[in-house]
């Protein structure tokens, strides 16, 4: 069961699927596989990254199964859902077949503190005993979570245990989560999103490591190990050899696309399909990410890696 102790690397994992549109299982197979082979410590299905939006019901238990019976890590379920009828239905799907815990994003017509607050604590209600993580993603969601509203949040549900945090910018609400919890309100796990685009100072700041879907995790590996042993400028050099790719994946509509174009390349899925609807990318797009992969792969290797 997901814990306020959990850290490490929560990849968020792709749905794969075939060109016309159905899920690929195969490629759920081996994309699992390559995502533990590289550093994994846990995985977060059925994001938004996932196109949990254009699965259906049992689409998405079956890939709930499926991961869950392959993979030794904590598997987090996205069940975020229009209703709790829905959420509480694919919760306990996912419970069932080995999950560790779920993610609850907030819905975009929430609008004041009180609203969010008193949605959370129905969310908690409503799953029972099964621990979730709060998904503060307002670049998405368009809600926004002050501080304030987390802390109480996390007094008044102790089935929240973590925080996945993509605020952008949002550093100084980490910093702030963290201050509260050394002045002794409960400290929960802190993993961070945002396509690994802030991750080294997200750890310097006191997350936990990352939840995110950037195409090659082990950089989330590779950079909080550093970061857990102490040598930042060895972090801050891996870093940087894998920025270029971070940033040509941050473009809006498209980074889906692009990260499935390179997990096609590097062999974890057999089609880089985006469900419709969804952004295709270009010849020149391609070229592109051809270009950066080559020149990130000697910075690696300058680096040993």
């Amino acid at each position: 069961m997901l814990d306020e102790t959990a850290r490490g690397v929560f990849t968020i994992a792709a749905t794969p699927f075939v060109p016309d549109g159905a899920v690929d299982f195969d490629s759920i197979d081996s994309l699992t596989d390559a995502y533990l082979r590289l550093g994994a410590t846990g995985l977060t299905i059925l994001g938004m990254m996932g196109e949990a939006g254009k699965l259906s019901a049992a689409e998405s238990e079956a890939i709930v199964r499926r991961v869950t019976g392959r993979a030794d890590v904590p598997v987090v379920v996205g069940v975020s859902a229009p209703g709790f009828a829905a959420m509480k239905a694919l919760a306990d799907t996912s419970m069932q077949a080995g999950a560790a815990g779920v993610m609850v994003a907030p819905p975009s017509y929430l609008r004041t503190d009180e609203q969010i607050l008193a949605y959370y604590q129905n969310v908690a209600e409503t799953l029972g005993d099964t621990p979730f993580v709060l998904q503060d993603f307002p670049l998405a969601t368009g809600v926004q979570i002050p501080v304030r509203v987390i802390l109480q949040i996390v007094k008044d549900c102790p089935t929240c245990v973590m925080l996945k945090h993509e605020d952008w910018p949002g550093l100084e609400k980490i910093t702030a989560l963290r201050r509260a919890s050394e002045a002794g309100d409960r400290r929960i796990s802190i993993l961070c999103g945002n396509g690994g685009m802030y991750l080294l100072e997200e750890m310097l700041r006191g997350a936990d490591g990352a939840m995110t879907g950037f195409a090659y995790p082990e950089m989330m590996a590779q950079v909080t190990a550093a970061c857990a042993a102490g040598d930042t400028d060895r972090a801050r050099d891996i870093f940087d050899a894998y920025m270029p790719m971070i940033r040509y994946e941050a473009q809006p509509g498209l980074g889906l696309a692009i990260r499935k174009y390179s997990l096609a390349k590097r062999g974890f899925i057999a089609h880089p399909v985006v469900r419709k609807p969804g952004a295709g990318l270009s010849r020149d797009a391609m070229q592109e990410i051809d270009a950066l992969a080559a020149r990130q792969a000697v910075r690696l290797e300058a680096l040993g890696l």
